[in-house]
């Protein structure tokens, strides 16, 4: 048993290590560039006396605050293990070399994919604390932030989760087809023995913890975004508080300053040498009572 590492091959390279009678349709899969339509579904799928696997690994560049995938395709068979590494654009391709050396020739040849798909699946693990490294940062910083930076994190680490969970739970579900079995050869080959498919359950739990702890961070976005609204609410509040205020300071040396502008002939003020400074005495107390009153009830 050997296995095949593949990176960025061309169509050649890819058909020398196939088996002869490969179906079209997985061919086309393998020869496919990354992410084409848009990206594969994972899956693992018997073709006959062979196994097709596609896989996507989601890495977070925490300097970047960004996420991308690689693809990881493979074909399984009896006496071989070909892996096909593509690049995503200006990335860099997942490389098999450390779970290739754990590999030992003389395991069982469901053991090699299994080492593959346990990696695939401490990594989505490694995943969901880098996310939630993220959001626990946004969380740090919500009072610190520009509104407009906060809202495009959140909506960047929402759409993050959506694409994660998109990818790992498909990848889940294949894993879970070899646990229950379901994956079989025609004529009677067994790639997962019952010793092997209890690997698989462990590649499995680790799949099912990096689901449960991706709904956590969904509940946990989902509660900067509820403290970002409600930041936001008691921000205008303030503001309207202010302005509030601001409003009632003015309203009475308004009322004042209405009242001896009436155009009455017999204002006994008007007259008064000293009712130009009795207005404006009238006007500077009640200002300063009604902070004092303001004072008092705690509103400023």
């Amino acid at each position: 048993m050997h296995w095949i590492d593949l990176i960025d091959p061309t169509g050649d390279e890819i058909k020398a290590q196939l088996p002869g009678h490969i179906h079209p349709t997985a061919l086309d899969l393998l020869l496919a560039p990354h992410l084409h339509d848009d990206e594969p579904r994972p899956r693992i799928e018997s073709h006959g006396d062979y196994v097709l696997g596609i896989l996507l690994v989601a890495v977070a560049v925490k300097s970047e605050d960004r996420v991308y995938y690689q693809e990881i395709d493979f074909i399984l068979t009896s006496d071989k293990f070909v892996t096909v590494s593509k690049t995503p654009p200006d990335e860099v391709p997942y490389d098999p070399e450390a779970v290739k050396e754990a590999c030992s020739p003389e395991e069982h040849v469901g053991m090699f994919a299994f080492r593959l798909i346990d990696d695939v699946a401490e990594r989505y693990l490694d995943l969901v604390d880098d996310v939630n490294d993220e959001i626990d940062e946004l969380e740090d910083n919500v009072e610190v932030w520009p509104a407009a930076k906060i809202r495009g994190r959140i909506s960047s680490l929402r759409h993050d989760l959506l694409h994660i969970r998109r990818t790992l739970a498909p990848t889940r579900d294949a894993v879970r087809k070899i646990v229950d079995g379901r994956i079989e050869l025609e004529g009677g080959g067994d790639l997962f023995p019952r010793e092997v498919q209890i690997h698989y359950g462990d590649a499995y739990d680790k799949l099912l913890r990096a689901s449960d702890g991706l709904e956590t961070s969904r509940d946990l976005v989902a509660g900067v975004r509820d403290y970002f609204q409600s930041k936001i609410s008691v921000d205008q509040n303030e503001v309207m508080k202010r302005l509030t205020l601001i409003a009632s300071l003015l309203l009475l040396p308004t009322f004042i300053v209405g009242l001896y502008g009436q155009n009455f002939p017999h204002m006994p003020e008007l007259a008064w040498h000293w009712g130009y400074w009795w207005s404006w005495g009238l006007i500077i107390g009640t200002t300063i009572a009604q902070l004092v009153f303001f004072r008092w009830k705690r509103w400023i």
